[in-house]
């Protein structure tokens, strides 16, 4: 009868530890599923918002940043090239961007020069043809497989489609529609935020 007490005691013990190295373990067996359904880091960089620095940008450059595998380019306009977009107007294929626009163009986006600020174009640098990457052709003037009034802009050299410096498709090109601009905004002068437009 002295025993019993003793025995049950012991018992107890042993149910305890044997629940707790249990549980452990299932928890350590459960741990990998569970991590597996949370978003990598790069999954989560991949998605997320870029901020490019563009202090010292001059007039006629442009710097590149990558935003959800895409490139972005960030352009300064020349006072001359925010000027003559207008006279573009009847050669573009869509020249208010309202082809798309709740994909391709955001509100503060809807105007003349496709931007916030007249001097500086964002748009994702990818052809809306068939995905291929324009060049650069800023320089106006005649040059090779572009018109002799070209007044600078972008040339896609998979299939010939055209773009002025406000990213907006040139008439009769295989490209469809004007280039993408994603969604943006001004931390300060200097810095642009790429990929969210709502932050507080």
């Amino acid at each position: 009868m002295s025993d019993k007490p003793s025995m049950d005691k012991d018992r107890r013990n042993w149910l305890i530890a044997t629940s707790v190295v249990g549980g452990v373990g299932g928890a350590a067996a459960l741990y990998p599923f569970v991590d597996s359904l949370e978003p990598s880091e790069r999954a989560k960089a991949a998605g997320a918002a870029v901020e490019i620095d563009i202090s010292g940008m001059q007039p006629d450059e442009m710097r590149t940043v990558e935003w959800r595998g895409k490139p972005v380019w960030v352009v300064r306009r020349t006072p001359e090239q925010v000027a003559e977009l207008p006279k573009n107007d009847s050669e573009l294929a869509d020249p208010e961007s309202l082809r798309n626009q709740d994909s391709l163009t955001p509100p503060y986006a809807r105007n003349e020069n496709r931007s916030i600020k007249p001097e500086y174009l964002v748009v994702v640098g990818i052809c809306t043809h068939l995905g291929c990457s324009p060049t650069a052709k800023f320089e106006a003037g005649p040059q090779p497989s572009l018109p002799n009034t070209w007044p600078g802009g972008f040339l896609c050299p998979c299939h010939g489609s055209t773009f002025d410096m406000a990213g907006r498709v040139y008439k009769n090109k295989p490209a469809p529609d004007n280039l993408e601009v994603p969604p943006h905004m001004y931390l300060s002068d200097t810095k642009i935020l790429i990929g969210d437009d709502k932050k507080a």
